[in-house]
């Protein structure tokens, strides 16, 4: 199959990969789009766990204020050059993270900042609602409800609120494969009005 500039184009419009990844991807999906964007996405998820080891010296604190003045976010996100960190694409980002934070309010960025004492406690309320099962049952119901609790508190674990087929962490891998630098959420705070 012949593959066009327009086609090239057309998957770069989609997915900001560069002409040659476009037009390697279209001929390995034999011309088909919407197979090339898989076969780029999946190429660029691998990418990017490569690159979540690299250092990050470089980044931005953003500021999300929100409902007059009463709820306010600050979040620190790392990448490695200063270059992206100007990067528009990357800035969006950041709001993007600040205002996950304010919406939905995680206390953690990552399931291993939860302090062990307050995973135990977890731990014990939900196999305290789980009685008269064997206990290989009553484990998978604890590890059920430690997965909601973890999507409920921990950022990278959280559904994005602009699109709810996508988890933070899954958002986060994709800017690193488009931007091409390791990107971390470093830290946040999040403060509301009359809240201790």
């Amino acid at each position: 199959m012949v593959i066009s500039m327009e086609m090239v184009q057309k998957l770069r419009q989609a997915t900001g990969a560069g002409v040659l990844e476009c037009k390697k991807a279209l001929e390995q999906a034999k011309g088909d789009i919407e197979e090339a964007v898989k076969i780029l996405r999946t190429k660029g998820m691998a990418q990017a766990e490569k690159k979540s080891a690299r250092t990050t010296k470089q980044g931005l604190i953003a500021s999300y204020v929100h409902m007059g003045g009463q709820l306010g976010v600050l979040v620190e996100v790392d990448c490695e050059t200063d270059f992206v960190a100007r990067n528009e694409d990357f800035q969006n980002l950041v709001h993007d993270l600040a205002m996950q934070i304010a919406a939905a309010n995680p206390l953690y960025v990552k399931r291993d900042e939860i302090p062990a004492a307050v995973l135990e406690k977890e731990k014990e309320i939900a196999s305290s609602q789980v009685t008269g099962k064997p206990a290989n049952v009553v484990e998978k119901i604890v590890t059920g409800k430690l997965e909601k609790y973890y999507e409920q508190f921990c950022l990278l674990d959280q559904v994005f609120i602009k699109d709810d087929k996508v988890k933070i962490s899954e958002l986060l891998k994709a800017a690193i494969a488009r931007i091409g630098e390791n990107i971390v959420v470093k830290r946040f705070v999040r403060f509301k009005l009359g809240e201790e």
